[in-house]
């Protein structure tokens, strides 16, 4: 069975998420989207619990659920915020179990330490450790599936140049035995991760992080199995063994595409490459003040290998864009909700069964039958990786580049970035 899975997702219970964020949006999108399990996200908060009790309709020894022909795992989001070495950590962490028995055991033991579950979807800690909450969940249940989520991302993650870690050992000390995998995120891909020696005994994974349950957003990332069952035990043993017979790949965004893969300074429209924000030491040439430091950058820190090294027994990847934003970026809408691109993109759906399926399998001549020539041949450039993008960088989404000429600008606008960044320093320096 091949199994479509993003576990990593928040309710309408969440902070910043959108309403529509419940069991039947997920369910209905989902399909679209091409995904057949889904994790619940946010089971600790009182409300949501509730609903997953009350729709939910468990499949029988699976450890899994379902709900409008859609499977969904139990999982969330939990935060933990600590002072460890002198500096405050924000680490964020994706959490799995098999059972609402099991949620309510967490949820007690939580409480017990003063952690209040009804504030947001997405559970804050605070004073308590990474190391803290592992113990606590592999205590109810051994098997617990614990993954440190979007390991680079700055503010909130394990790597995180704000506040994280330089090694997994540092943060979970001596429960980085219970630790088996790692959330990619956004802004980082497999193959950035493979630069680190010491990652190469975690599986890799990718999921949404989504907000809200649009095809665009919801599944945008996830993980793709292969399955003679489908159930919680057999996810996880082939997450902790990474069988690459039946953990087969992860569909990622670009990088470039996250939030962060840039360094650089928001409010100052100030994106800098690694090498460009060396060489200014991270100094904002703006406003003079500290650049958030990006995924790229971080890694290069960290990393000990050149890049285009693969592990032996990496899990492989492939790199899509959600279709939505596709036409988006083709038709020159580059707006959400457009009417006229969702309607173009259910088109193709109705055609095609599911999104995923457009943009991993359809051959461009059945595309053609559907759609026009510059949105079909958009679909194949994704594909085949032979998309340029601009970097995102410090909150801002990057965005796909379907124009060469528009392209070509852009690279001479950062041209022009890096000597007006050169410029600026100089300046600096001699106040």
């Amino acid at each position: 069975m091949r199994v479509f899975a993003d576990f990593h997702i928040h309710s309408k219970y969440a902070r910043a998420t959108s309403p529509n964020m419940d069991l039947e949006n997920l369910s209905k999108f989902g399909k679209l989207k091409g995904l057949n399990l889904i994790g619940t996200g946010d089971f600790t908060h009182p409300k949501w619990l509730k609903e997953l009790k009350e729709k939910l309709k468990p499949v029988e020894n699976t450890g899994l659920y379902s709900f409008n022909g859609m499977n969904f795992m139990l999982t969330t989001e939990i935060s933990t915020i600590y002072t460890q070495d002198n500096k405050t950590r924000k680490i964020h962490h994706v959490i799995h179990v098999p059972s609402l028995e099991i949620v309510d055991q967490i949820n007690d033991e939580l409480t017990k330490i003063g952690a209040k579950l009804d504030i947001d979807g997405r559970l804050l800690l605070n004073e308590r450790t990474s190391v803290e909450l592992v113990e606590i969940l592999v205590k109810i249940y051994s098997d617990t599936l614990i993954v440190p989520a979007h390991v680079w991302t700055p503010w909130f993650s394990l790597f995180g140049s704000k506040s994280g870690f330089d090694r997994i050992e540092d943060c979970y000390k001596d429960q980085t035995k219970h630790i088996y995998a790692l959330e990619t995120g956004l802004s980082s891909d497999p193959a950035m991760n493979w630069r680190l020696s010491s990652l190469d005994r975690f599986a890799l994974m990718s999921n949404s992080d989504c907000h809200s349950p649009w095809p665009w957003r919801l599944g945008r990332e996830c993980n793709v199995f292969e399955l003679e069952k489908l159930t919680y035990l057999e996810i996880l043993d082939a997450i902790k063994k990474k069988d690459k017979k039946r953990f087969l790949f992860t569909v990622e965004v670009s990088p470039f595409y996250g939030k962060y893969h840039w360094t650089g300074h928001r409010n100052c429209k100030m994106s800098l490459s690694s090498k460009q924000s060396l060489k200014v030491n991270n100094v904002c040439p703006v406003c003079h003040r500290k650049l958030t430091v990006g995924v790229e950058e971080r890694v290069e820190e960290l990393a000990d290998r050149e890049e285009g090294f693969i592990p032996k027994d990496a899990i492989p990847f492939k790199t899509l864009l959600p279709l939505y934003e596709i036409i988006s970026f083709v038709t020159g809408t580059n707006q959400l909700y457009s009417k006229p691109v969702i309607k173009e993109q259910d088109k193709l759906i109705d055609k095609f069964g599911n999104e995923l399926n457009i943009l991993l399998n359809v051959p461009k001549e059945e595309l053609l039958k559907i759609t026009n020539e510059r949105i079909a041949d958009a679909i194949i450039k994704v594909r085949e990786g032979k998309v340029k993008y601009i970097a995102g960088y410090d909150g801002v989404y990057g965005r796909p580049v379907f124009d060469e000429e528009e392209f070509k600008k852009h690279e001479e606008e950062q041209k022009n970035v890096k000597i007006h960044t050169q410029k600026r320093l100089i300046d600096f320096k001699g106040l």
